[in-house]
């Protein structure tokens, strides 16, 4: 019996399981497209948030990243890492963990209103990035790149405070989720480089060191060389998932991660398998396949790669705990209650977030952040 057979047989109930030789090459794969590219890499880390993982991209040379939280960039502090970007708009009641991060490392934050840059400036104690993030289509947040006038105002405030270090211009392209082409990707990506170096070249006399710093994972999954920008912050690529695939950047071979879940019941003459996962497990992030919601994907796991079922079995229901995947009858007679099936995730970042906890696919424990066995302090 192998490891990975001993460990498969200890599974009692729905585990995130992390395929380490995908994960890594994911990684290698994505910090070769910057060092090719010249540009910095500073990954995106709200995806895996574990402090284990971590240590994988140390090993290809990355020593900058990006958080969704100043929780999680406390976590990361906690684990050696001294250059984070939280890319997320400032919550102004947070200012005094801003400033006991500020104090131990550095922290650049993210802004694209007055208030926020007058209160940072008014309450600091410590010197600080900045970035002033940059709407280039996905019309979340930040300042629409055409707003020069704001962007007038923002830029002479943090001139003024004299201890808010610009950094420069950041944006995340998420309208390329909505794409329907891997040329549409392309055009999308481009259309934001162009945006935001028509900013680069308006104000990098007053600021040379200035960059720009792009962030998302299918324009640079689909790309040999980055052009046009100084830093991107990919962050779903470590794990990838069924959206990715869809999407067109990346195969089912390249998704690391997938949810063992135990066989509680089956039903052949609804062509349904229940198995224990659910929405807590999964989220209900979902994909519109064949005019049908889909919340997951059943696999095979073999030589040690993920292999969709044929014909294909999708995770079509969930509810708190349950989960029902539809196949047919030939299928379903190969699982009894109490067998493992794995589903990859439609959003390895939210799965990975419910879950807390990862496990190898030979059972070595990983680190979490919202489910940590290492203590960690500032």
């Amino acid at each position: 019996m192998t490891d990975t057979e001993a460990f498969v047989r200890s599974i009692q109930r729905p585990t995130l399981l992390v395929n380490e030789s995908i994960c890594r090459n994911n990684i290698e794969r994505m910090s070769a497209l910057a060092q090719r590219s010249g540009i910095t890499f500073r990954p995106h880390f709200k995806t895996h948030q574990s402090a284990s993982i971590g240590t994988w991209f140390r090993e290809n040379g990355v020593f900058s990243i990006t958080v969704s939280s100043l929780t999680m960039a406390r976590y990361f502090a906690g684990h050696h890492w001294k250059d984070i970007t939280v890319a997320f708009p400032v919550n102004l009641r947070e200012i005094n963990e801003i400033n006991t991060l500020a104090e131990k490392i550095q922290l650049n934050l993210l802004a694209d209103h007055p208030v926020v840059i007058k209160t940072l400036a008014g309450q600091l104690k410590h010197e600080t990035g900045i970035f002033i993030e940059v709407d280039t289509g996905s019309h979340r947040t930040g300042v629409n790149w055409e707003n020069t006038d704001m962007i007038d105002a923002l830029l002479e405030t943090i001139g003024k405070s004299g201890i808010l270090r610009f950094r420069g211009f950041l944006s995340h392209t998420g309208n390329i989720y909505s794409a329907s082409s891997k040329n549409e990707i392309i055009r999308l990506h481009r259309t934001a480089t162009d945006r935001m170096n028509f900013l680069k070249e308006r104000y990098l006399g007053s600021f040379p060191d200035l960059i720009l710093s792009l962030g998302d994972t299918p324009s640079f999954s689909l790309t040999d060389t980055v052009r046009n920008i100084d830093e991107m912050r990919p962050g779903n690529f470590v794990f990838y998932d069924l959206m990715q695939q869809q999407l067109g950047a990346c195969s089912y071979e390249d998704i690391a991660v997938a949810v063992a879940c135990p066989v509680v019941a089956s039903y052949p003459e609804r062509n349904e398998l229940v198995v224990y996962g659910g929405a807590i497990h999964f989220s209900k992030e979902h994909l519109i396949q064949e005019k049908q919601k889909i919340y997951g994907l059943a696999v095979r796991f073999t030589e040690n790669k993920w292999v969709p079922l044929e014909p294909a079995a999708p995770l079509t229901a969930l509810s708190q705990e349950h989960g029902i995947l539809h196949m047919d009858n030939r299928q379903i007679a190969a699982f009894q209650p109490g067998d493992l099936i794995y589903i990859l995730p439609v959003h390895s970042c939210l799965t990975a977030n419910l879950m807390g906890k990862y496990l190898t696919t030979t059972g070595k424990e990983l680190d979490h952040m919202n489910g940590s066995y290492e203590p960690f302090h500032l």
